[in-house]
C-alpha cells in the first residue's frame, strides 16, 4: 500500500528535489504552498503529485488536508529562510516558523498521532559554538531571529514527541545548495546570476563566514531514509546532522563559483557586520552510523549541476 504524504514548502529548493524523490518511490504526494510562490512550480508533472496552493499557517485548512488525503507522512520544510528578511521581519519569522510547526504538531496530535513527522531544523538552531564542530547533542544556543526560530521549533518538536509520543524525525542540515533556488539573498543563486549576467557581486559582509555546503539530493535522500527508520523503530525521536566535509568562508565559495562561469574575480566586500553566526562546521558521523547516509556529490559535481539549471533557466531571473 502506497503511503500518503505531505510536503510543506512545496516550491522551494530542498522540497522540490524530494519530491522528485519520492515519486520516485511510487509514494502518493501532496505539498502545499503559497499562490505568491507558484512561479516557481516546474509544469512538468510528477506522478503520484498534487500541489495544493495555501498557508500551512492556516492551521483548518492544513488540517482538512491531513483528513482529507489521509496523511501518513508529514516533511515540514515551509518556513521562511532568508537570514536577511528574518532579521527585518522578526514578527513574521517567528509567526510563520514556529507557530507554524506548532500547528501542524496539534493536528498530527488531533487527528492521528501515529503520523510521521519529518521536520527540517538547521544547523544555524545551534548558534554560535565555542568547538567547530557541531553534534546533535550540544545545546542550541541561537540568538538571531532565523536561527532562534530554528531552535524553538526544533525544541518544541521534541516536547511533542516527548508528550505525546509522536514520531518525529529532525533534521539539521547544511547550507543546502542545487537547481531550483530561487531565494536570491541566498550566496549560491545570487553569486552564479550575477555571474552569468557579467555582474559584480556585493557580499553583504566581510566574506569570513564559513558554513558546510550540501548538494539538496543528498538532502533528500537523508530525510526519506529518516523516515523509513521513523516507520520500523520503536524510537519516537531521531535527530540527526546532516552536512559534507565541503567547509568554505563565502569568500573561498564565491571564488570558486565565478572561476567556473567567468574565469576570473568580480566582487566587493562591504564589511558590514552582519548579525550571523561567524563560523560552522557540522558533525555528521551519527547519521553515517545508524542510517549508512552520507553525501554523495561532491562540491564541483555539484556547481557544475547548479550552474548548468540557472545557464537553462536564467531567464526566469530576468
Amino acid at each position: 500500500m502506497k503511503k500518503n504524504v505531505l510536503v510543506t514548502g512545496g516550491f522551494g529548493l530542498l522540497a522540490s528535489a524530494l519530491i522528485k524523490f519520492l515519486s520516485k518511490k511510487n509514494f502518493n504526494i501532496i505539498s502545499v504552498d503559497k499562490k505568491k510562490n507558484l512561479y516557481r512550480y516546474k509544469k512538468n508533472k510528477l506522478k503520484n503529485h498534487k500541489v495544493v496552493l495555501g498557508n500551512f499557517c492556516n492551521k483548518n485548512f492544513t488540517k482538512n488536508i491531513i483528513k482529507q488525503n489521509k496523511i501518513d507522512v508529514i516533511f515540514h520544510l515551509g518556513a521562511v529562510t532568508q537570514v536577511l528578511k528574518s532579521l527585518n521581519k522578526p514578527y513574521q519569522t517567528y509567526e510563520n516558523n514556529i507557530m507554524g510547526t506548532i500547528n501542524i504538531l496539534e493536528n498530527i496530535r488531533e487527528v492521528n498521532p501515529k503520523i510521521i513527522m519529518v521536520y527540517a531544523s538547521s544547523d544555524k538552531a545551534y548558534g554560535e559554538k565555542k568547538s567547530n564542530n557541531y553534534r546533535e547533542d550540544d545545546k542550541l544556543n541561537a540568538l538571531y531571529p532565523y536561527d532562534v526560530s530554528k531552535s524553538a521549533s526544533d525544541i518544541i518538536c521534541q516536547s511533542y514527541s516527548h508528550t505525546y509520543s509522536l514520531s518525529i524525525g529532525i533534521l539539521r542540515c547544511a547550507n543546502l545548495y542545487g537547481p531550483n533556488d530561487f531565494n536570491l539573498k541566498r550566496i549560491m543563486p545570487e553569486t552564479i546570476i550575477n555571474a552569468l549576467r557579467g555582474k559584480r557581486l556585493n557580499i553583504r559582509s566581510n566574506g569570513k563566514l564559513t558554513r558546510d555546503y550540501l548538494y539538496v539530493d543528498d538532502a533528500a535522500r537523508a530525510y526519506y531514509l529518516v523516515m523509513k527508520k521513523l516507520a520500523k523503530t520503536k524510537n519516537k525521536l531521531l535527530i540527526y546532522n546532516v552536512s559534507s566535509k565541503f567547509n568554505f568562508s563565502v569568500l573561498n565559495l564565491v571564488k570558486k563559483i565565478q572561476k567556473k562561469i567567468i574565469g576570473k574575480y568580480n566582487y566587493s566586500i562591504t564589511n558590514k557586520s552582519n548579525k550571523e553566526i561567524n563560523n560552522q562546521k557540522l558533525n555528521y558521523s551519527k547519521i553515517t552510523k545508524e542510517l549508512g547516509w552520507k553525501p554523495k556529490i561532491n562540491l564541483s559535481m555539484g556547481l557544475a549541476k547548479t550552474i548548468n539549471w540557472y545557464k537553462k533557466n536564467i531567464s526566469k531571473f530576468i
